[in-house]
This record gives C-alpha cells, sequence and structure tokens, in this order.
C-alpha cells in the first residue's frame, strides 16, 4: 500500500504500525513511578486513617449514656455491692456522683417504713405513721 502526500486520515496505518507507542509508554512508565515516590500521596494516605479514627470517635462520644448533648435520664452503678461502689445519675443536663462511704447503715435520714418482699418477688412498703 502507498501513502500518497494528500492521503485521508483513514488509509494512513495505525499508530502502533507506525511504532509511535513504543517510547511513548516509556515516557509514560517513567511519570508513573515519579507519582509513585511522591511523599505527599503518604501524607494523604496518614489523613485519610485519621478521619476514620475521628470518625470511630466521634461514634464512640456519640453513643456513651452519658453524653453531654441526650437530654434523657441516666443512671450509671459501677462496681455494684461492692465496698468502693459509685453512682452516677445524670438527670438532663445535672449530673451528680455519689460514693459509697463502705459501711452498711450509715448515713443522714430516718425510718420512714418497712418494705416486705413477697413470695412472687414483689415489694410491699408500709409507710410508718407519726403517731
Amino acid at each position: 500500500m502507498s501513502i500518497r502526500p494528500n492521503a485521508p486520515a483513514a488509509a494512513l496505518p495505525p499508530a502502533r504500525a507506525r511504532g509511535a507507542g513504543g517510547p511513548r509508554r516509556a515516557g509514560l512508565r517513567l511519570m508513573d513511578d515519579i507519582e509513585a515516590d511522591d511523599p505527599i500521596l503518604s501524607v494523604v494516605n496518614l489523613i485519610d486513617v485519621f478521619l476514620v479514627i475521628i470518625a470511630a470517635l466521634l461514634l464512640a462520644v456519640a453513643s456513651n449514656p452519658m453524653n453531654p448533648f441526650v437530654q434523657e435520664d441516666v443512671t450509671v452503678i459501677k462496681n455494684p455491692g461492692q465496698p468502693n461502689m459509685e453512682m452516677i445519675v445524670k438527670k438532663g443536663e445535672i449530673i451528680e456522683h455519689y460514693q459509697a462511704s463502705g459501711e452498711i447503715g450509715t448515713g443522714e435520714g430516718s425510718r420512714a417504713g418497712v418494705a416486705y418482699r413477697m413470695k412472687d418477688g414483689s415489694f410491699i412498703y408500709v409507710p410508718e405513721t407519726d403517731e
């Protein structure tokens, strides 16, 4: 096939056949190697990791029952039945912290009545009268 100087583009052989793809491909591979060694890409990957960690921490704060942004009433008891028992009560925006003294039957107050446990497990409270 002979090529005429004013031949239409469809009559020209493909670029691969002319050998134009060889040196250009080598140049593109060289550019790929330069991009692979770019230290900014490592920083971008670290930023992505930190964003994932921050998202996980925000989810942990949001799911915490003592979250100050939630208006629910919550009571948390630490070490129940132990001498170092603590109780944290959150009512709206007010958080109160109570700590056990370690002794049974101590504290301020007076007897208000008697509670009885029934056979079915329920309790009955009988208040005392002031006579």
